[in-house]
């Protein structure tokens, strides 16, 4: 099969969650089928397989609504963009959008470091459901990253074709760590700070963990820095980071107590999965998209909570604690891998081939676990 990869998306100095995901399946897919990936940017090449690729339009061109006209000179079998506002006016290729979360319409604030006039339409977008609908419905097929997302799409009815789950995986670059050496009393959090992550109950929390360090790793800027060290407690210690190798990381990573988060909404959680492979122990806000991503393996806590957060920290100080849930990491990520996604990818691709021509595909069926 010959599947196009829309990799228009991907970073061009470091990956994000959307273009390491895409760089991930990508790899993993290669080994499976024939693919060529779509990029914008001579600059992204360095992010991405060495694979066949075209060069077409930016999706924030004007152009995007068309850009279909210009893949269709690679008669692809199907092509799979990882967002879902690829556009496909004139296209000869059955098409998988993907959804990841549904995170804006609970938390509809766009990121500061976009434009005011996009941050205005982001708020609009996401005050109602039928603009997701009308995305969505273009295509033969819609891909999430997981279940939970997949059950939320159906509750609020967001699409009627078929949902399949490509899930996101780590990357192989994760090294599992020694399960007989002693970690370091630090906590490490990797994510943005967007308001909804609740990086402030994380600090809060610190308060109750005098002996333990707090380092947050993603870059931030000098006002929203400011903002998060006014709520650091006194006597509490907490690093910025401002940024990170993924080398570094995975030292850090190696290093640590756990992995930590307070995030209220999110559509998979990629670094619980990376701490998990390496055998580092996870303290996560107690819902749906974290219980199914980690299952038992990891400790739970309110993110309302912050004494609670550190009771459950405090569990891991615990050095047999520490090594049965170092080994139950371990167990639950290695249900995840590229090649199930890309195994995964595969299938949703030759549903999508096979459906195109059906005028009302299934409705919104998600796949069972």
């Amino acid at each position: 099969m010959k599947i196009v990869i829309d990799a228009r998306y991907t970073r061009i100095t470091h990956h994000d969650g959307i273009s390491r995901f895409t760089a991930g399946l990508i790899e993993a897919t290669s080994k499976v089928a024939e693919v060529t990936m779509l990029i914008n940017d001579d600059r992204q090449l360095p992010l991405l397989p060495d694979l066949p690729y075209l060069k077409v339009s930016s999706p924030t061109s004007v152009l995007e609504p068309f850009v279909a006209l210009q893949v269709n000179k690679l008669r692809p079998d199907v092509v799979f963009s990882p967002m879902q506002t690829m556009g496909t006016l004139g296209r000869k290729y059955p098409v998988i959008l993907t959804l990841h979360d549904l995170i804006y319409y609970s938390h509809p604030r766009a990121p500061k470091f976009l434009p005011a006039p996009i941050r205005f339409g982001w708020f609009l977008f996401h005050q109602v459901y039928w603009p997701q609908r009308m995305l969505l419905n273009r295509a033969d097929a819609v891909a999430t990253v997981s279940h939970t997302t997949a059950a939320l799409m159906k509750k609020h009815r967001l699409t009627r074709k078929h949902i399949g789950i490509v899930s996101n995986a780590p990357s192989g670059a994760f090294a599992r760590r020694s399960e007989t050496r002693a970690p370091k009393k630090t906590l490490l959090y990797m994510g943005s700070f967007m308001e909804y992550k609740n990086v402030e109950t994380l600090l809060a929390g610190m308060e109750f963990l005098p002996d333990f360090e707090l380092h947050l790793l993603s870059g931030i800027s000098p006002e929203r820095r400011g903002e998060l060290a006014e709520r650091i407690p006194k006597g509490a210690k907490v690093v910025f980071h401002n940024g990170v190798s993924d080398e570094e990381y995975e030292e850090l990573l190696s290093e640590c107590t756990a992995l930590v988060t307070l995030s209220r909404e999110e559509g998979y959680g990629l670094p619980l999965v990376e701490a998990m492979s390496m055998g580092t122990p996870v303290v996560a806000t107690d819902m749906p998209i974290f219980r199914e991503v980690a299952d038992q393996a990891a400790h739970y806590a309110s993110a309302d909570d912050p004494k609670g957060f550190a009771q459950q920290v405090l569990q891991l100080a615990d050095q047999e604690t520490w090594i049965h849930f170092s080994r139950l990491s371990i167990q639950r990520a290695q249900t995840y891998s590229w090649e199930r996604s890309a195994q995964q990818l595969l299938e949703l691709a030759e549903y999508a081939a096979n459906h195109r021509s059906s005028p009302r595909p299934e409705a919104g069926k998600v796949p069972p676990k």
